[in-house]
């Protein structure tokens, strides 16, 4: 049995959910360990056989704390091919919900030293009725801006689950180099 860790950052649950998903794609045969990687955890990547990290973002960004793992993690990150993907509402516009077409993608592997071999963008969810006054504002405003839902009554899930099933399929054949 092969042993997977499962990092995350996440600010509404959205990608951990699609981390569950990738995780019963992968199915019996391996065994999977969740960490939060807002918690800054210690990780000892020898334990795993493969390792994957998704991060959301929020008002244009990823948290500080993704990049604050990713230096202190760089030479393992680098090192076990660990597969990256990226949560964000702009992704349910066809194009932008590549890693070529993802801006956030661009910026990320700018701004960041590691640059992992498999990379997934997938558009997240809107949960109105959940968030605070500040945020359903700040969040209607930008999909006004750019053409999404504005009805603060709704949820609606943008995830493409069998974009998220194909990933899972590529991350399970990626072969890790230890």
């Amino acid at each position: 049995m092969e042993k997977v860790l499962l990092l995350h950052s996440s600010c509404e649950g959205q990608t951990k959910k699609i981390l569950n998903h990738i995780e019963q794609q992968l199915g019996d045969q391996y065994h999977c360990d969740y960490i939060d990687i807002h918690s800054e955890p210690n990780v000892d990547f020898s334990l795993y056989d493969r390792v994957l990290v998704g991060a959301s973002i929020r008002y244009g960004h990823f948290n500080k704390k993704l990049y604050r793992f990713i230096n202190k993690y760089q030479q393992e990150l680098s090192q076990y091919n660990v597969a990256f993907f990226c949560v964000n509402l702009t992704a349910r516009k066809e194009g932008k919900d590549t890693p070529e077409g993802s801006a956030y993608i661009k910026k990320f592997l700018i701004k960041s030293p590691w640059h992992p071999v498999l990379i997934g963008v997938f558009a997240g969810a809107l949960r109105y009725p959940r968030y605070n006054f500040f945020d359903r504002t700040m969040i209607k405003l930008i999909m006004k801006i750019t053409g999404g839902e504005t009805d603060t009554t709704k949820e609606v899930e943008y995830t493409d689950w069998n974009k998220v099933s194909d990933f899972a399929a590529q991350f399970k054949q990626q072969r890790n180099e230890k």
